[in-house]
C-alpha cells in the first residue's frame, strides 16, 4: 500500500488529525471523518488520475459527516462547521466524477457553433441530461446560434442539429392548430430522441407539443411554453402553451422574422381586428412618405428611417407581419409606436423641410386648398400617374385624370414629330 501513488493520499488524511473542537472528547468514527474532510490532500489534486478507492473514501467520509451533523447540537458552531466541510466534499466528489480538462474554446457539432463559457452561475441547466450546470467545477458550453446549453462531457452525446440552420433553411411556420397525428402513428415513441413513451407515464411521461401535435419525452418537453402562431391566425389567441424545447428555440428565432402575409393566409382578420387596419393604414402612409426621405438629405443625416430599424420590413411592405407584430399589436405598444414614428415623419415633410414641401401637390381638379401629400387622410392618388386629388374631388370628377391627360397628350406630340 506504501509504494501505490494513489494510497498516499489515505495516509495524509491517517496522519493529519487536526483539533477543530479543542477541549472536547471525540468518537473514533468522528474522527476519521473530520480527518477525511480537512486534510489538504483532498483539495489539491495528486499527480496521475483519480481511482475508485479515491471515490469511495470520500463517499464514506460525506456519509460520515451527516451522521456526525445529526449528532451535533443544532444550530451549534460545531454543526456549521461540519456543514461547510461537508459541502466541500461534495463539491470534491463532483469534480473527481467530472474531471476539468484543457477544453477548447469553440467546438462544432451538428451545425451547433459551441462557445466555452466562463460564467460560474449554477443557475443553467444542461439540455442534454437536464441536470444542473455546475459552473464553479464543470465545463459547460453554450451554442451561439440556438443556445443550447450543455456540459462537456454531454456534448457527444448530443443528437439534435442546431435550430438556427432550420431557420435559415426553412424559415416558415406551420399554420394548422396542434397537427396531431397520434401517439399510435409514432410508434409510442418519443418523436426526437425515439425513448419509449406513454400516456401513463411508464417508461416516461408523454408530452404533446402544442406546435408540432406530436409527443416527446421529459428529456425533450420540459414543459416550457410559447404563443403558438397559427392560433393567433386564426384564432387572434395570444395564450402560451406547452411547447418541447426543440419548438421554444425554433420560435424564439423566428419571431421577429416578417414571414405572414395575412392578406393570404386570413384575409378575414381585418374583419374582425380593428387594430389591424389601423396598423396597415399607419404602413400605407410610411412607405408613401420614404421617397421623400430618401431623395432629402436632412432626412437622410437625421437618419429617420433608421427609427424603424427594428422593423426593417415596415419600409419595405405593407403586407408581411412578424409574429412580434402581431403581439405587439394585441397588446397595444406597435400602434402608440408607429403612430409616434409617423407624426414625426409627417412633421418633417409638411412643416420642417422646405425641400420636401416643395415636392407636394395642388388640386388639379378643384385647384384650391393647401398643398396636398399622397398620405394625407383627405386625399387619394391615381393609381397611374401618382398625382395627388382631394378625396371628394376626385371621385365626384367623371373625366380622366388632369396629369395622365397631359401624359399621353405629350406622348402623342413626340410621335407625330
Amino acid at each position: 500500500l506504501e509504494k501505490h501513488p494513489q494510497n498516499k493520499l489515505f495516509h495524509s488524511c491517517r496522519e493529519v488529525r487536526p483539533e477543530l473542537f479543542s477541549g472536547e472528547p471525540k468518537s473514533q468514527s468522528s474522527d476519521r471523518a473530520m480527518d477525511l474532510g480537512l486534510a489538504e490532500d483532498h483539495f489539491s489534486r495528486p499527480v496521475g488520475s483519480f481511482v475508485a478507492s479515491d471515490i469511495e473514501q470520500l463517499k464514506q467520509a460525506i456519509e460520515e459527516c451527516k451522521r456526525l451533523i445529526l449528532e451535533l447540537p443544532e444550530h451549534s458552531e460545531r454543526q456549521k462547521d461540519t456543514v461547510v466541510k461537508l459541502i466541500h466534499l461534495r463539491l470534491k466528489l463532483q469534480e473527481l466524477k467530472d474531471p476539468e480538462e484543457d477544453e477548447p474554446n469553440l467546438r462544432i457539432l451538428l451545425e451547433h457553433r459551441f462557445s466555452k463559457e466562463k460564467s460560474k452561475s449554477v443557475k443553467q441547466t444542461c439540455d442534454k441530461c437536464s441536470t444542473i450546470i455546475w459552473g464553479l467545477i464543470q465545463t459547460w458550453y453554450t451554442c451561439t446560434g440556438c443556445y443550447y446549453r450543455c456540459h462537456s462531457k454531454c456534448m457527444n452525446l448530443i443528437t439534435k442539429p442546431c435550430v438556427r440552420s432550420k431557420v435559415s433553411h426553412q424559415s416558415e411556420y406551420e399554420l394548422s392548430i396542434c397537427p396531431e397525428v397520434g401517439l399510435d402513428k409514432q410508434d409510442y415513441r418519443c418523436t426526437e430522441c425515439r425513448s419509449p413513451v406513454s400516456l401513463r407515464g411508464v417508461p416516461s411521461e408523454a408530452r404533446q407539443c402544442d406546435y408540432t401535435g406530436q409527443y416527446y419525452c421529459s428529456s425533450c418537453h420540459w414543459n416550457d411554453t410559447a404563443i403558438i402562431p397559427a392560433r393567433v391566425i386564426h384564432n387572434w389567441e395570444f395564450e402560451p402553451k406547452k411547447v418541447c424545447r426543440s419548438s421554444m428555440r425554433y420560435l424564439a428565432l423566428m419571431i421577429s422574422r416578417p414571414v405572414l402575409k395575412l392578406k393570404e393566409i386570413n384575409p378575414l382578420l381585418f374583419n374582425f381586428v380593428e387594430e389591424l387596419v389601423e396598423i396597415r393604414k399607419l404602413r400605407q402612409d410610411i412607405l408613401l412618405m420614404k421617397p421623400y426621405f430618401i431623395t432629402c438629405k436632412e432626412a437622410m443625416e437625421a437618419r429617420l428611417l433608421l427609427q424603424l430599424q427594428d422593423r426593417q420590413h415596415f419600409v419595405e411592405n405593407d403586407d408581411m407581419y412578424s409574429l412580434q407584430d402581431l403581439i405587439d399589436i394585441s397588446s397595444g405598444r406597435l400602434s402608440c409606436s408607429l403612430t409616434e414614428i409617423h407624426t414625426t415623419f409627417a412633421k418633417h415633410i409638411k412643416l420642417d423641410c422646405e425641400r420636401c414641401q416643395a415636392k407636394g401637390f395642388v388640386c388639379e381638379l378643384c385647384k384650391e386648398g393647401d398643398i396636398l401629400f399622397p398620405f394625407d387622410s383627405h386625399t387619394s392618388v391615381c393609381q397611374d400617374c401618382s398625382a395627388v386629388f382631394h378625396r371628394d374631388c376626385y371621385y365626384d370628377n367623371s373625366t380622366t385624370c388632369p396629369r395622365c391627360a397631359r401624359m399621353t397628350e405629350r406622348k402623342q406630340e413626340e410621335v407625330e414629330l
